[in-house]
């Protein structure tokens, strides 16, 4: 059986091959458009006006030194390590391992990578055996003989009785169908686009990841130094609390003095409660992004001054930024696939060409199948060609033809996006280092107008309710002050994503995507 196979599939390769070469040098190349990387925009900078040498400056307190932009300046792939905060360092290390999001992310990959082969598999041909035994039975013919004896393949009951025989068919089937015109080779290029596409969607979701977990970071480190300022607040509310009750008691002072100080202690305390509850929700959601649950411990906690400010700042080119961010990258992609399904609708649209093959044996017995007599093969080939379908594949690929257009459109609109966020970010660094320093001159001016109204109204110069709305004054520049603080860090995360993360940096091996300019292995 085995030798006859061989035998006739080699003699049935030679043509098949060389009809299959015929038709592959007919086709020549895939129809459809090819897809040209589109150029960088012609931009010299991100804004109208040229960016100063570097920030204002509030060096008095931790977090308020002065930025200044340094296009040579290398962005790494860990950039959160730029804050010099260990305990920082470990969470979105721990975050990366065991989020579900990446986990599903690596998994669209591999998806996405298995779909890439699965259509190559296109590109050779199908083979695939069969045997089939069968027992037949065929009426009697109305005779009057005394019938066939049984010979173990062949049984006769008698005369006018049913013939009952074996039949056994084995055969192996080759199918080939050429890729004249190109349709598979532009729905692989499309699947390999979707592919690289999935690769700059891995590392966007890594980005936003160590973005989220620095973000909740710094702001659990916000509250916590909102609280502490406001704990500040209501230990003096209640000391002046108690010295006014006790300067009423002896007659320095009215009833309505100790009213006011007590709304204002009341005040501060109210103000106390949403600052915890936001600092509980901020500790559920670093729990929820490392993939814990609610109620596990983290060991981790965050204050401004355990961060250190990023002084030198790096600032990519813009002609560089398409080539460094994630959702660009991926646009393009998308493009490159929207261009490879254009061929392949138009290629629905012309003739279809398929060769099959088929070698075996047929015997009532298995024993003849590949004996003389009992062995086959038949080669076929056939041409199909759409002559009318109601309009179905013209309207299919003018449907392909307009998703282009869309998803070039998007990709326009995303490189446009991509630079207003990296502009709206340079304006913010710049301007919340201005409003930090006047915020740090207001609170230090504040601090020394509540100092002075408290000594005017010990000497009798000034009213209690001058003290009051000093100190609020002074309670509410110390807020700002630490929200000021805040929000310079916030901005330096935020130019650290808007530029790309710094994946191209990456030592490691994972996610596998290749550097900006390089072409994906895949």
């Amino acid at each position: 059986m085995s030798q006859f196979v061989l035998f006739k599939i080699k003699e049935l390769c030679s043509p098949v091959i060389g009809l299959a070469s015929l038709l592959a040098m007919l086709g020549g190349c895939a129809v459809g458009p090819d897809f040209k990387s589109p150029a960088a925009p012609k931009a010299e900078g991100y804004t109208v006006q040229a960016l100063p040498a570097q920030t204002a400056s509030a060096a008095e307190i931790a977090g308020g030194a002065a930025q200044k932009f340094d296009p040579a300046s290398v962005l790494p792939a860990d950039w959160w390590s730029l804050f010099h905060a260990p305990q920082l360092d470990a969470l979105v290390e721990r975050a990366l391992k065991h989020s579900p999001t990446l986990e599903a992310a690596h998994a669209m990959l591999r998806q996405a990578q298995q779909n890439v082969i699965a259509q190559k598999g296109y590109f050779y041909p199908n083979v695939s055996a069969s045997y089939s035994p069968s027992r037949n039975m065929i009426a009697g013919n109305g005779g009057g003989g005394p019938g066939l004896q049984n010979n173990g393949d062949v049984l006769s009951a008698g005369a006018n009785q049913p013939v009952l025989y074996n039949f056994h068919v084995a055969q192996l089937s080759v199918g080939y169908v050429p890729d004249v015109f190109g349709g598979n080779r532009r729905q692989v290029e499309s699947l390999q686009a979707q592919l690289e596409a999935q690769h700059f969607q891995l590392e966007a979701a890594y980005i936003t990841l160590a973005a989220n977990v620095v973000a909740a970071a710094l702001q659990e480190a916000t509250l916590r130094a909102q609280i502490k300022a406001m704990d500040e607040v209501v230990k003096f509310n209640h000391e002046n609390l108690d010295i006014l009750h006790k300067q009423l008691s002896l007659g320095y002072v009215a009833g309505i003095d100790v009213a006011g100080q007590e709304a204002a202690a009341a005040q501060a305390e109210q103000m106390l409660i949403p600052l915890n509850r936001q600092l509980e929700q901020t500790r559920d959601l670093l729990r929820a992004l490392v993939g814990k649950l609610p109620n596990e411990e983290l060991d981790e906690t965050f204050s401004l001054d355990d961060l250190s400010l990023p002084q030198d700042l790096p600032l990519s080119l813009p002609s560089q930024l398409v080539e460094q961010r994630p959702d660009i990258r991926a646009a393009q992609a998308q493009w490159h696939a929207a261009t490879a399904q254009v061929g392949v609708a138009r290629a629905g649209r012309l003739p279809q060409f398929a060769i099959t093959a088929n070698v075996g044996g047929m015997a009532p017995s298995p024993d003849w199948m590949f004996r003389n007599g009992g062995e086959f093969f038949n080669i076929i080939g056939s041409i199909t060609m759409p002559i009318f379908d109601g309009g179905t594949l013209k309207a299919r690929e003018q449907a392909a033809r307009e998703n282009l257009k869309q998803v070039a459109a998007n990709y326009r609109q995303t490189v446009i996006t991509a630079f207003q966020n990296v502009a709206d970010v340079l304006h913010a660094i710049r301007f919340d280092a201005d409003y930090l320093q006047a915020a740090l001159r207001t609170e230090r001016a504040m601090q020394e107008t509540a100092e002075l109204t408290r000594m005017q109204y010990e000497l009798g110069y000034a009213s209690y309710q001058s003290v009051l709305l000093a100190e609020q004054n002074y309670q509410q520049a110390s807020v700002n002050l630490v929200q000021a603080r805040a929000t310079r860090f916030g901005d330096t995360v935020a130019l650290f994503q808007a530029l790309g993360g710094g994946w191209w940096n990456r030592k490691a091996a994972e996610p596998s995507v290749t550097g900006p300019g390089k072409e994906d292995a895949n």
